[in-house]
């Protein structure tokens, strides 16, 4: 975080609590990025003790959350903070809840990867889940980034990479129906596989949504709900 933003209050205990919520938030962005690759992996190879060990980070992840928003809840009562660092503490709120909700889904990915262990691999899809997760990793590492960097043209790029991330589930859900045609015996296999990448998906919507609470922490913008023709028009105003 550009320190110019930091360094600006009479009291430097304040600036201290502002720079712990932006390390922490940091912190567990990196934990959820992590639970994302580990989940990926875990459903690709079914590998069990992979996937339990990100059903075992989430409950870190939760207390994060609950840490953080008694934290930001403080500075708030206790600050009484006003433009820049009222849209950073509301900022740091929203983007702790989508981080949890990226590592809830994660661990879906992984207790689908921990039901496949038992039942067999499915017969396609996770090429399409390897994509998909290699996109959601890099939006939810863009997104972090624009946060860290108060960046919000890399914002606009996770938003649009949003797009691509919904047209890759449409592409693999296809994909995949059409092997459940062709084996219905590997029906209950495969709906794994379409959850996971369902998950996938929501967890892109989530990083979507970090990088515009990343605009609005930087240019005062709501932009939540609009497209990205009228988020880029909005910031080229």
């Amino acid at each position: 975080m550009d320190k110019k933003f930091l360094d600006r209050h009479i009291s430097h205990s304040f600036d201290n609590e502002i720079e712990t919520i932006i390390t922490q938030i940091l912190e567990m962005g990196n934990i959820v990025e992590q639970q994302i690759v580990d989940s990926v992996k875990a459903i690709i190879s079914t590998n069990k003790e992979l996937a339990q060990k990100v059903v075992q980070v989430e409950d870190d992840v939760d207390m994060r959350e609950v840490r953080l928003d008694e934290l930001c809840t403080e500075v708030l009562a206790c600050r009484q903070p006003a433009a820049f660092d009222l849209r950073m503490v509301l900022s740091a709120t929203r983007i702790i809840r989508d981080l949890e909700r990226i590592g809830d889904e994660a661990q879906k990915v992984a207790k689908m990867a921990i039901r496949l262990e038992k039942k067999g691999a499915a017969p396609a899809g996770y090429e399409e889940v390897a994509h998909m997760g290699g996109l959601v990793q890099s939006m939810l590492s863009s997104a972090l980034s624009a946060f860290s960097q108060l960046d919000v043209t890399l914002a606009l790029d996770v938003a649009k990479a949003d797009k691509k991330v919904d047209r890759e589930l449409k592409s693999a859900m296809r994909t995949i129906v059409n092997y459940m045609i062709d084996e219905p015996k590997s029906i209950k296999r495969a709906m794994n596989i379409l959850s996971a990448l369902r998950s996938l998906e929501r967890m892109g919507n989530h990083s979507r949504n970090i990088a515009e609470h990343v605009i609005y922490l930087v240019k005062g913008l709501d932009v939540r709900h609009s497209s990205i023709k009228e988020i880029a028009s909005k910031l080229a105003e």
